[in-house]
């Protein structure tokens, strides 16, 4: 056993021995002090009666105490420092130790009823049935106070055996349960035993009563304050840290978790939310994968109104870029190195495009399908296009090793989701696209790498027209028509982070 463990046990065996001595000593005080017996003979026959019940309820409530943790709690004690899933006789230990404990309470102040009311005969019938009375009341009284006690000692050994998994439908006593307990047990048997103060006593004035009621009722107040107390934290502490960690989530921490102490209804609640949250972080998990694998824009749309086979027709702008001599590339470098140089490429890639509006689409090997004005309307798509062409080919230029052929082109196309039911992406399918795809071959040869169509440039606003002029025209492959090219009037700075120095280097 763990120090700290060793640390429980102790304080159950501590808290056992006060309940029972505050118990019996409120006993021995009501009958030797309070109300006495009768004669002088009695009462000096009284004393070494209740001393007795003081000695006898310390020592031998104290050693039960131990003897029962020890032997009843002996496997759950030899599981707690293993760090092993417990046992279902590990489980169902550690939850009824409380209810065992209160039962030994019982039996041991039973047998002190029936021990020490027929000595008391000896002084009088009278005092043999008030004894046997108020120690039968009392073994009651006693054994709730214990049961609640030892709940709050246990609770980070419940906590423990309940971490695994979700409490089960049984094993402890319900919320309303432990409240009507405390009540009966601490304050409804005090009460009636106050009532039963006069019944059977001859007494010649009533302030002879005045005592002993005064002694009962401070007794029941602090009887039951405790009970109360201790019942309602095991309801209001694992509330409040439900309430903080409520808090928590509602500030966006979803690490945040409750210990499952309780195996009622509340202990059902801390594992309900529990897996409340482990959903909500699953799905921020799932959202994040959607935003990376398919774009932020596109997840929205899926998450907001759904994902289903079909597309409009949109007019959108297409980027497309792809690096040159990808095959040479491969060929002289390791696998790695060449994975390595992709990614940062494409970092740069995802920056420039997504800080212009447009999401990529998708990467096909060493290139990249990049989109604006889709799936969310983007009115000056192909401005955006175009800024973004020019801000990558800043970019691009301060590679050394590692150069990539631009292709911008603009029109109508089917936006949708294609494929099959149970396997399907977002992407765009259409003459822009291909236009942008046999651009950016035809850009390779060309000096700056940047190839747009006329058609785009007519689309995007004069401030950006103004950054391009035409350059001829070409027929591309598979198109019916020749396509008016477009070049860049000056080459573009840079706007975006300079490539890491790892990744600069000429290859």
């Amino acid at each position: 056993m763990s120090p700290s463990w060793r640390w429980v046990e102790r304080r159950l065996i501590v808290w056992s021995h006060l309940v029972n001595l505050g118990g019996a000593a409120a006993v021995s005080v009501y009958f030797l002090v309070i109300l006495p017996p009768d004669t002088q003979e009695t009462k000096v026959f009284s004393v070494p009666i209740g001393i007795a019940l003081a000695l006898t309820a310390a020592l031998v409530g104290g050693w039960s105490a131990r003897r029962s943790v020890r032997l009843h709690a002996q496997p759950v004690l030899d599981w707690l420092p293993t760090g092993t899933p417990p046992t279902d006789q590990v489980r169902d230990i550690a939850l009824r130790l409380p209810a065992f404990m209160a039962r030994i309470t019982v039996v041991r102040w039973v047998l002190a009823a029936v021990v020490f009311g027929p000595l008391a005969l000896i002084d009088s019938s009278t005092l043999a049935v008030e004894l046997g009375t108020t120690l039968l009341a009392s073994a009651f009284t006693v054994a709730a106070a214990e049961f609640l006690v030892a709940e709050r000692v246990l609770r980070p050994v419940v906590a423990r055996v309940l971490d695994w998994e979700a409490p089960p439908s049984a094993g402890s006593l319900g919320v309303g349960t432990r409240l009507l307990l405390a009540w009966i047990l601490c304050t409804a048997i005090p009460v009636v035993m106050l009532a039963m103060i006069p019944v059977g006593r001859d007494v010649e004035t009533a302030d002879e009563l005045v005592a002993p009621i005064w002694f009962v009722a401070v007794a029941t107040l602090c009887a039951g304050f405790l009970a109360t107390k201790l019942a309602t934290n095991r309801v209001a502490v694992p509330l409040r840290e439900l309430r903080e960690a409520t808090d928590a989530v509602g500030r966006g921490d979803l690490r945040v978790r409750v210990p499952v102490d309780d195996a009622s209804e509340v202990g059902r609640l801390q594992a309900g939310f529990n897996q409340l949250v482990a959903g909500l972080q699953e799905r921020e998990r799932l959202r994040d994968l959607m935003d990376r694998s398919m774009g932020r824009d596109v997840a929205r749309e899926a998450l907001e109104r759904g994902a289903a086979l079909g597309g409009q027709v949109r007019t959108v702008s297409v980027l497309f870029v792809d690096v040159v001599g990808s095959t040479a590339l491969a060929s002289r470098e390791r696998p790695e190195r060449v994975v390595e140089l992709l990614n940062a490429f494409f970092t740069s890639v995802v920056e420039t495009v997504e800080r212009h509006g447009g999401f990529v689409n998708k990467f096909e090997g060493d290139a990249a399908l990049c989109i604006f004005g889709a799936p969310a309307d983007q009115p000056a798509h192909a401005t955006c296009a175009l800024a973004a062409a020019r801000d990558l080919r800043g970019v691009l230029d301060a590679w050394r090793g590692l150069d990539a052929g631009i292709g911008v082109s603009c029109g109508e196309a089917v936006a949708g989701w294609i494929g099959a039911e149970s396997r399907f992406e977002y992407t765009v399918i259409g003459d822009p696209v291909n236009e942008a795809a046999r651009l950016t071959e035809l850009a390779k040869d060309r000096d700056g790498g940047l190839l747009a169509s006329a058609t785009t440039i007519d689309a995007a606003d004069p401030e950006e027209r103004e950054h391009w002029r035409v350059d001829g025209e070409v027929l591309l492959r598979g198109r019916p028509a020749p396509t008016r090219l477009a070049v860049p009037r000056l080459t573009a700075e840079p706007t975006a982070p300079a490539p890491a120095e790892a990744v600069r280097r000429e290859v």
